[in-house]
């Protein structure tokens, strides 16, 4: 198989309903990773106690393998961030849709006008720049552990060939399963961490403690830093700011001011290695890990819901299924072809015991 000229994995969680009636079943449910010591602020889906009534929702694994192509630059094509991320309302309901703990007295109290408002861009567009085109996708999907998925995704990515491809890179937010996934089986792949993701979380540090007007021109100069792949800017600032409002404690809210800045300080700072967005952008890598979430929304459709419910066995059938059928190259048509081609017409039969 020929590599392709740009080759991107991105791995996600998705959720689903498992009810298995056979005791033997749940207790063969597969254990969800722990998270490292040093996990990023955002932490990793992780599998509610089977023992727990009522507690039916868990989680699968969706690996999302890419054929890109796009252009290298000789500097950066993009250096002045889109007026997207500088709209008020637009970024007010998109940072409320990722639920980031932005109190909800200082977000836009107005919807958006533009119907368009509560998609995340797929890559926001920039004057003279053409974010990476897809080719040919492969998807992966499973209820198996994180140790388990990690090979599988592995071994679809090398019957893409997309190991021998020159330029390679591992887009995902922040979970902690993510970046273990990576260092485990794609450490030759950049590690670039979602913009979208980041933005959340600079969101509402520059909120946290200020009026909407202040908080918003504090996130409008810190964004830019972001995009710009400035991120010591940020953090010498949020060092600051923490500074000014103290160190949070177990007694504050998730809301606190002191609390949002503090997680924003260990996202950024743990992630900071992966957010250095003007380089990828000249390297004409994605920025955003909107590729895997929209094949996680595509899974949801077809498992998640609050009446539906799945025995371990059937809804690992079920995800590897719908990750063949979402697949470019269609294993499962080829299967059926293949079987096809096998039969001779005869019925086989056996002596009964």
């Amino acid at each position: 198989m020929v590599p392709p000229d740009l080759a991107v994995v991105g791995t996600d969680g998705g959720r689903l309903q498992i009810f298995d009636r056979c005791p033997a079943a749940a207790a063969a449910e597969p254990a969800a990773a722990a998270p490292a010591a040093a996990a990023p602020a955002e932490p990793a889906l992780e599998d509610e106690n089977p023992q727990r009534r009522g507690r039916h929702w868990r989680e699968d694994k969706v690996g999302l393998l890419m054929a890109m192509k796009s252009q290298v630059a000789a500097v950066d094509p993009c250096p002045v961030i889109p007026e997207g991320f500088l709209d008020p309302t637009r970024m007010g309901k998109l940072v409320r849709e990722l639920r980031k703990g932005v109190p909800l007295a200082e977000e836009p109290a107005q919807p958006a006008a533009d119907p368009d408002a509560d998609r995340e861009p797929l890559q926001p567009p920039g004057q003279g720049w053409e974010p990476p085109a897809v080719t040919h996708k492969r998807l992966v999907a499973s209820r198996r552990s994180w140790e388990q998925f990690g090979p599988l995704v592995a071994a679809a990515a090398w019957a893409m060939g997309l190991f021998a491809a020159p330029r390679r890179a591992f887009v995902g937010d922040g979970a902690e399963n993510n970046w273990t996934l990576w260092k485990e089986r794609f450490a030759s792949f950049v590690p670039i961490l979602d913009f979208i993701h980041a933005l959340s979380y600079v969101y509402a540090a520059a909120h946290a403690g200020r009026s909407r007007a202040a908080g918003w021109v504090c996130y409008a100069r810190w964004i830019r830093w972001v995009w710009g792949g400035q991120v010591a800017e940020v953090l010498r600032e949020l060092q600051g700011r923490q500074a000014e409002l103290g160190q949070p404690t177990e007694q504050d809210k998730e809301t606190s001011p002191r609390g949002v800045v503090g997680k924003a300080l260990t996202y950024l700072r743990n992630n900071a290695g992966r957010m250095k967005y003007d380089a990828y952008r000249q390297q004409g890598l994605p920025i955003t890990s909107s590729y895997v979430e929209s094949a996680v929304k595509q899974f949801n459709l077809r498992v998640k819901g609050t009446e539906k419910f799945w025995s371990e066995a059937g809804a690992e059938a079920l995800l590897q299924l719908r990750a063949d059928h979402l697949s470019d190259d269609r294993p499962l048509e080829a299967f059926w072809e293949r079987r096809q081609a096998r039969q001779t017409g005869q019925r086989p039969y056996r002596r009964v015991a």
